[in-house]
């Protein structure tokens, strides 16, 4: 939520007088689906309070698309401020161009919100987003969809199902590595070299035990993996004993966990990966609770 000003003005032998004020709220959102190639742009605004000419205004919107989209349909017709406290609202449908087999592609929308008073030139201001990308290029997903790249969606794994993989990503980000926050994610890479390099190095020499197999976090199909600099740590109970333990952002850790948990935690990113469209240099954050 933001909050504007709209003032009017006269100018009489060069000598300009404010003849009104109206103060808004602005509520700017914009929503989609991963199993939809449209998504929406709604504004809101709401004049709380003000004076004179200003709040005797009429506003209107008018909604626009660029990039990898075309506008489907919009509507906010022309309606007065007055009353106060009462909200004016405009809404929008953007369907994306990226349809074709492998596309990708990304949209801006926007709408101009334009203020009108008898006798005073229009004024107006912007309110954009350029945030959703469009996909027909993820796999497993036969259709296309639409996400917000920079949104770094949840990948869970539960305590109560996977207790021994979640302790493990639960001592990994307590140690220090990123994932667990909006302003640490990881990202996700799709280069298979990089994710062999990063297996191998965090798990290449790993004992075996029956029942368990190496564990390393960050996953290997980040970009946050050994492959990208740091070193290994390990904790008590992990049965990796050539491995010492350590703290700090980068590196990896490894454990040794449930193999049936560390098989099913493949499956477990696949259907994540899919299911929110993250792609190749997308953020992602990793719950364990």
């Amino acid at each position: 939520m933001r909050t504007l000003t709209y003032t009017t003005y006269l100018t009489v032998n060069g000598q300009q007088t404010t003849t009104g004020v109206a103060n808004m709220l602005v509520i700017n959102y914009s929503y989609g689906d991963t199993g939809l190639g449209r998504f929406g742009h709604q504004i809101e605004l709401s004049a709380y309070d003000g004076w004179g000419v200003a709040l005797e205004a009429t506003v209107t919107g008018t909604a626009r698309a660029s990039g990898a989209c075309t506008l489907s349909s919009s509507s906010f017709p022309s309606q007065p401020l007055l009353p106060l406290n009462s909200w004016r609202l405009g809404e929008a449908f953007f369907d994306t161009t990226a349809t074709a087999s492998g596309a990708i592609g990304t949209c801006a929308s926007n709408w101009y919100i334009e203020f009108h008073n008898p006798g005073y030139l229009g004024s107006g201001i912007n309110y954009s987003f350029n945030e959703f990308r469009c996909d027909n290029d993820t796999i497993g997903r036969p259709t296309v969809g639409c996400v917000i790249p920079w949104y770094a969606s949840k990948l869970f794994y539960s305590s109560t199902s996977y207790p021994s993989l979640a302790s493990h990503v639960q001592r990994a980000q307590a140690s220090g590595l990123p994932g667990a926050t909006f302003e640490r994610p990881l990202t996700r890479t799709e280069d298979q070299t990089i994710i062999d390099d990063n297996r191998r190095l965090a798990c290449g020499d790993a004992p075996s035990i029956t029942g368990l197999s190496c564990d390393e976090y960050p996953i290997a199909r980040s970009k946050e993996g050994l492959s990208s600099g740091g070193t290994r740590r390990t904790f008590d109970g992990c049965q990796l004993p050539n491995v010492s333990s350590g703290t700090g952002p980068t590196g990896v850790s490894v454990c040794m966990i449930t193999g049936t948990e560390n098989n099913a935690q493949g499956g477990l990113n696949t259907q994540f990966f899919r299911a929110e469209r993250v792609l190749d240099g997308d953020p992602f954050r990793v719950d364990a609770t």
